[in-house]
C-alpha cells in the first residue's frame, strides 16, 4: 500500500545535524555530542555546500540546521546564508551560548521560520548541572537577541530527575521572552541520556505531575503553543509507521538515518544523490527489518539505546 510520502519528489524537511561537536556536555544529549568530539569524516565546507546545492536543486522547502551545536561549525553561516539566498526556509536549533546580537542580525536577514533554544532550567544552578559548561544567562540573552532581531523563538525543555521541578518557571520564562512555541515530552533513552538513565529518568510520579502541569498550562494563555504530543518515542514511532514523515535526518558525515529511534541508515550523501537518498528513505518504510525495529522500539523502551549503533539498511528489492 503506498505511503503519503511516495507522492513527494523530495522531503518537505531536512533535519541536518551538521556536527557532533558541541560546546556543552549535556547529561540528556540524545546524540552523544560533547566538546571536541565531532564524528569522524564529518562533511567539510565544500562537501556541505555541495549538499546545499542538491537541496536547492531538489526544491526542498525547509531545512533545520542542528547538531551537536551548529554554531561551533566555522562554515555554519555559509550554509545558512546559501540556503537562505535560495529561498529555503530555515530553523536553527541551538543552545544559545554563541548566539549574540551580531549573529542574530545576520540570521534575521534570512528566511528564518524559527530559532529554537534550549532552556532546561530556570535557575543557574540546575541549568549548569544538566548542561555542564553552559550559562543560563547566555541562553536568556540569546532568546532576547532572537526576538529583538524580529525572529520567531521556540523554547525546548528536556525533563530529567535534575530539572523536572522547574517546568513551570521555565514555561513562564518562555512566555516572558516572547516564545511562540514551547516543546517538551518524555526524555529520550538514547545517546548520553541512555548511559546515565538510572540517574536521569524521572519517576512515574514525576511524569504524572509533569503531564498534568502541561495540560493545565496549555489552557493558560493561547499566545504560546505547548507542544508535548507525541509525548514519547513510542507514540512518535506509531505515528510514523502509520504515516511515515516527509523528513530526512542527515547525520554530520552525510549518512541518512531513517528515524532517530532506530539504528538504520538508508543512504550516504557522500556518494548518493539526494534524489536517490529520498527514494531509499521511502523504500525503508516498507522494509521488513526497518518495520520490525520500529515495532520493537514501540514495545520495548530498553531497545532504544541500540538506535546509536548504526547499520546500513539493505535497499528494498536488492
Amino acid at each position: 500500500m503506498p505511503n503519503r510520502i511516495d507522492a513527494l519528489r523530495a522531503p518537505l524537511l531536512i533535519a541536518w545535524q551538521i556536527t557532533r561537536d558541541c560546546d556543552l556536555c549535556c547529561l540528556h544529549c540524545c546524540t552523544e555530542s560533547a566538546p571536541g568530539k565531532p564524528l569522524p569524516d564529518e562533511l567539510d565546507e565544500r562537501q556541505a555546500l555541495e549538499l546545499v546545492r542538491e537541496i536547492v536543486d531538489n526544491e526542498v522547502p525547509y531545512v533545520m540546521l542542528c547538531g551537536g551545536e551548529p554554531l561551533v561549525v566555522p562554515h555554519f553561516l555559509a550554509l545558512a546564508e546559501a540556503l537562505g539566498a535560495a529561498g529555503v526556509d530555515l530553523k536553527i536549533e541551538t543552545n544559545g551560548q554563541r548566539l549574540d546580537a551580531i549573529m542574530a542580525e545576520r540570521l534575521a536577514r534570512l528566511p528564518i521560520r524559527s530559532v529554537q533554544i534550549s532552556l532546561d532550567a530556570d535557575s543557574e544552578e540546575v541549568y549548569r548541572r544538566q548542561r555542564p559548561g553552559g550559562s543560563l544567562a547566555k541562553a536568556h540573552a540569546a532568546c532576547r537577541h532572537v526576538r529583538e532581531a524580529g525572529m520567531p523563538l521556540e523554547i525546548t525543555f528536556a525533563p530529567t530527575r535534575v530539572n523536572i521541578d522547574e517546568l513551570l518557571p521555565v514555561i513562564a520564562r518562555a512566555r516572558s521572552l516572547g516564545a511562540f512555541r514551547f516543546n517538551t515530552g518524555k526524555l529520550m533513552r538514547i545517546g548520553t541520556a541512555a548511559r546515565l538513565w538510572n540517574t536521569l529518568e524521572p519517576t512515574e510520579t514525576q511524569y504524572r505531575e509533569f503531564r498534568a502541569a502541561l495540560e493545565q498550562q496549555a489552557d493558560v494563555e493561547p499566545g504560546m503553543e505547548l507542544c508535548y504530543i507525541p509525548f514519547d518515542i513510542a507514540q512518535g514511532l506509531r505515528q510514523s509507521l502509520a504515516d511515515p514523515p516527509a523528513t530526512m535526518l542527515v547525520l554530520p558525515d552525510g549518512r541518512v538515518k531513517v528515524a532517530a529511534a532506530v539504528p538504520y541508515i538508508c543512504a550516504d550523501l557522500r556518494r548518493d544523490s539526494l534524489a536517490d537518498a529520498w527514494n531509499a528513505y521511502r523504500d525503508a518504510w516498507r522494509d521488513g527489518a526497518m518495520i520490525a525495529a520500529a515495532k520493537r522500539a514501540v514495545q520495548d523502551e530498553s531497545s532504544h539505546p541500540a538506535a546509536q549503533r548504526w547499520t546500513m539498511l539493505r535497499a528494498v528489492g536488492v
